[in-house]
């Protein structure tokens, strides 16, 4: 008479059928998902648990067990471990709190040469001192679970971001006066405000790389490749600066190629800038506070131009108030991005000629951050 088994059959919906399926199917669901999931599948179809242990190369106890929970809880609950399964965590919540407490500290404050720690590192160092710190508890601990103790507090030791502090006590106060010249913009193209003044945004981008290439680009070629090929060793030549301010009523690029960006520099810049106004246009100039632009030489040219130039510094670690900084942006993905040049002389023509073909069609750049919130315009 053959095997009658007593076990009740398992009555799959369609629904179970086909997530089991998927499950079984999958290779990137858990490894006991897939095994139960696969378990399941055969025994509803009446396969016997010798036949279902030996295709998945497993044993009969574990085969019953997950029918069994399937039987009990369902097809889909089955796959994973009941709540309370696997050993007990042993360490102590006074233990838990110290491994927060060293993770929060820097491994070179400790004896350490590495300034961040890294789980093998601190799981260590948890295991060598825990004992005299009173946590015996921790003297097997592991890396996964130094792991888990820090995502469960949210902590990521191994890991920097970085923060800007705002160390200028008057950062309001200046970012106001600067949003309140952006305001006089707008209504200078609006036909509201003064005619006679000229407002530019100003910057230099120093360390702009004379790189020239050690073989001749290839051009693409349909089918074959289809970017530009490119030599990996290149020459360096040296660096340039570009002096720029940007006139925020016109669109207009006021820019000066320059080996370096002292104060003799800055002052060529504004003798060009000062032959291109009409002599009774004031200009009023937002810029940063480098030395060059506060220095001996500056402010003895400034006396021999009397209220020609106004300054209107940004506050320290302000840079993102001045607009100029968005042009340099835009610059740097278009005419510089992956520029190769024979000599520093071609970077400067090239520049230039960049600068030329955009004061062609110049583009007005508009500050929008904050202008809402004044009523008042300095």
């Amino acid at each position: 008479m053959p095997f009658q088994s007593v076990r009740a059959s398992l009555v799959l919906s369609s629904v179970d059928q086909n997530r089991l399926e998927e499950i079984a199917r999958s290779r990137t669901e858990p490894k006991q998902a897939i095994e139960r999931s696969r378990i399941l599948l055969a025994y509803a179809q009446g396969v016997s648990v010798s036949e279902i242990a030996r295709a998945q190369r497993t044993n009969r106890p574990r085969v019953e067990r997950t029918i069994e929970k399937a039987l009990q809880l369902g097809a889909i609950p089955a796959l994973l471990d009941l709540s309370g399964r696997g050993r007990k965590p042993e360490e102590t919540p006074e233990a838990i709190a110290w491994v927060v407490s060293l993770a929060c500290q820097k491994p070179k404050d400790l004896g350490y040469a590495s300034e961040l720690w890294t789980t093998a590192l601190l799981a260590q160092h948890i295991r060598d001192h825990c004992l005299k710190a009173g946590h015996p508890s921790l003297q097997k601990l592991a890396r996964g679970t130094v792991s888990k103790i820090l995502a469960g507090h949210q902590l990521r030791p191994h890991k920097v971001r970085y923060y800007l502090e705002r160390r200028d006590p008057d950062f309001e106060a200046k970012m106001m006066q600067v949003l309140c010249v952006y305001r006089q913009v707008e209504l200078l193209r609006n036909g509201d405000g003064e005619s006679d003044i000229a407002i530019l945004s100003y910057d230099e981008k120093p360390g702009i790389q004379a790189i020239g290439t050690t073989g001749p680009d290839l051009p693409p070629v349909p089918s074959v490749h289809p970017t530009h090929a490119r030599e990996f060793e290149y020459v360096r030549h040296g660096t340039l600066s570009l002096l720029a301010g940007i006139d925020l009523s016109t669109g207009h690029v006021h820019g000066l190629v320059t080996e370096r960006h002292r104060s003799r520099e800055f002052i060529e810049f504004l003798r060009m800038v000062d032959s291109y106004y009409p002599d009774e246009t004031r200009i009023r100039v937002i810029l940063d506070n480098h030395s060059a632009h506060v220095s001996k030489e500056t402010r003895a040219f400034l006396t021999t131009r009397p209220n020609r130039f106004e300054f209107i510094f940004t506050p320290k670690h302000g840079s993102w108030l001045n607009l100029i900084e968005t042009f340099f942006s835009k610059l740097a993905r278009s005419i510089l991005r992956g520029i190769r040049v024979e000599s520093k002389e071609e970077l400067k023509n090239r520049i230039e000629l960049g600068l030329r073909e955009l004061n062609e069609t110049p583009v007005i750049f508009r500050w929008k951050y904050k202008l809402d919130e004044l009523s008042v315009v300095g």
